[in-house]
């Protein structure tokens, strides 16, 4: 029971599920619903589809999501960053027909879901755990600036073509100089902002679906969209999905194969990340494996009923966050919501104003700004801090998926230097400390006449060896009596790569030749047995389960006369 279980994480909340939550997650789900609509349809269109099919990649995705998805929080849906692959493929396989884009977007989406699914099961989803908080900082400052400069021209009533946040901004600034801001549109989304913030602070106030009815309701009474030329949503199409196996000819299969996977890595990247970003945020662990398999499983399901490739939302899941999601049944009431009104009521939403859509995206992104913690960063790890306005400039400057490559590769790099040039140390006996101490930090430790007792604090892999070649030599160099024999205190080294394992091997028979030996203590058995694999174990003689043993063998082999003073033998 609990190995199948383990891949429906929303069969686990509903047995864990609390009264309380309900509340919160059924007017969360309202809201969500005021942007799902819009935003579903935008999307389609961009992607080269009729809007409608944005409605059906909204509602069959959160439904699958919410039983397959570990993240409480993620909203899932057509997005933008996939708009321009699909549209890649879409547009050149349909030829102008309709009906054959929906065919391909579909079956992109499958292959989509399909690649998600195996990165699952197949636990690649580690690339999650390579970002640090400031990165994360970085990225999701970099996300809320991108999101709210995306939101200035529909807040002022008009749209530009997306060129990047900085040159979006230097747009918008141009077009309302230019004279060509709605400047009714703009009171009615600047009103619809403030009542959001000002309601905020109020957990109990539904304070966005107020804003939003608010708005609709000026709107529609006062007929600003005939008399003033505010945008507004509109008649919303009508139809329920249903389940189509898609297929085309076999000379545009790879194509759509090659289509669908690229969607799939970007869908990966963008999710594995806002994904982990949210868990650290709200305290919660979710498994980027499964994670995954729940992408993976709403693309599988988009496809086969006439949706096409969707990702997570940068935009909607802080806006469920921020109207008080506590599960994914906030997803599940925006899905059947999104659904009744197709069925029931497609004028329900005609008057909605796309600026108060604005406000409550703006809104939503103020939140995602992290600024308290990254100056507690810069008082005390300054490089940390200029990492994340790395990430952020990267995100900013060069859109969110160029920055998320950027935020990965800056952690790799984060982390290769942290390997590449770890702390080490000679130790000496400090009197009244257990133990053997680093003799930089306790000048007045005693050595041991001839030994030489180094750490290195870090794996060996091909990165480090050769300076930790180097820095043993300059240890033994350095030692204020003849070295006979240096003893690598291990513990910390947790595993050796075939490189660093060749130079353990000349290290030894250079030292050696020099009548210096060379012996590990506290060494772990994993290392132990590369060592043996590698075929060098017994170069360095017997192995010490303890400095203290290391020490005591060496003054009984050599016959050094030392004291332990007052302190007994580790």
């Amino acid at each position: 029971m609990n190995g199948w279980m383990r891949w429906l994480p929303g069969l686990q909340i509903i047995r864990r599920y609390e009264a309380a939550w309900l509340p919160n997650d059924l007017m969360a789900g309202l809201v969500l619903t005021t942007m799902l609509v819009p935003v579903g349809i935008a999307y389609a269109v961009a992607s080269g589809v009729p809007g409608i099919y944005g409605l059906y990649a909204t509602i069959v995705p959160l439904l699958a999501y919410a039983l397959f998805g570990p993240s409480r929080i993620l909203v899932l849906g057509p997005d933008s960053s996939l708009a321009a692959v699909i549209l890649a493929v879409v547009l050149p396989l349909s030829a102008g027909d309709a009906a054959r884009a929906v065919v391909v977007a579909s079956l992109m989406a499958v292959v989509s879901g399909l690649v998600c699914i195996l990165i699952g099961v197949l636990r690649l989803g580690f690339v999650t755990e390579l970002l640090s908080k400031p990165i994360r900082y970085g990225y999701m400052n970099g996300i809320a600036l991108t999101v709210l400069v995306s939101q200035l021209p529909k807040l002022f009533g008009f749209s530009i073509d997306s060129a990047g946040p900085l040159r979006d901004l230097s747009s918008t600034t141009q077009a309302i100089l230019g004279g060509q801001a709605n400047w009714t549109a703009f009171a009615v989304g600047a009103g619809t902002l403030v009542l959001i913030l000002l309601l905020k602070p109020y957990k109990q106030i539904p304070g966005l679906l107020i804003a939003v009815i608010a708005a609709t309701f000026v709107v529609g009474a006062l007929s600003l969209d005939e008399t003033a030329g505010v945008k507004v949503l509109g008649q919303l199409p009508q139809g329920l999905p249903s389940f189509v196996l898609p297929w085309i000819e076999p000379a545009d299969l790879a194509q759509v194969v090659i289509g669908g996977c690229a969607v799939a890595m970007v869908a990966f990247a963008d999710t594995s990340v806002l994904s982990r970003t949210y868990a650290a945020k709200t305290g919660t662990y979710v498994d980027p494996n499964q994670e995954m398999v729940g992408l993976g499983a709403a693309n599988l399901a988009a496809g086969l009923f006439q949706g096409f490739p969707i990702s997570s939302s940068s935009s909607r899941t802080p806006v469920a966050e921020a109207a008080g999601s506590k599960t994914q049944l906030t997803g599940v009431v925006g899905a059947i919501a999104v659904a009744l009104l197709l069925v029931f009521a497609p004028n329900l939403l005609e008057h909605l104003p796309s600026s108060a859509l604005a406000a409550v995206v703006i809104a939503a992104a103020i939140g995602l700004f992290e600024f308290a913690d990254l100056r507690r960063i810069y008082r005390i790890q300054q490089w940390e801090f200029w990492l994340s306005i790395a990430c952020f400039v990267g995100v900013a400057v060069l859109g969110v998926i160029p920055g998320i490559g950027i935020a990965i590769l800056i952690a790799v790099i984060e982390f290769l230097w942290d390997g590449w040039r770890p702390h080490h140390a000679v130790m000496g006996r400090v009197d009244g400390i257990r133990g053997f101490h680093d003799i930089r930090r306790y000048p007045q430790a005693r050595l041991v006449p001839g030994l030489v007792l180094f750490r290195w604090d870090a794996p060996l892999f091909f990165a480090n060896a050769e300076l930790f070649h180097q820095r043993v030599l300059e240890a033994v160099a350095q030692s204020p009596t003849p070295a006979r024999r240096i003893i690598v205190a291990a513990e910390p080294v947790t595993s050796i790569d075939v490189t660093s394992a060749d130079m353990l091997a000349e290290l030894e028979r250079s030292l050696r030749e020099s009548g210096v030996e060379f012996r590990f203590a506290e060494l772990k058995d994993p290392v132990k047995d590369k060592l043996l694999r590698f075929e060098i174990l017994e170069r360095f003689g017997p192995m010490y389960p303890t400095i203290g043993a290391a020490v005591d063998a060496y003054l009984e082999e050599h016959s050094v006369d030392w004291h332990w003073e007052d302190e007994e033998s580790d």
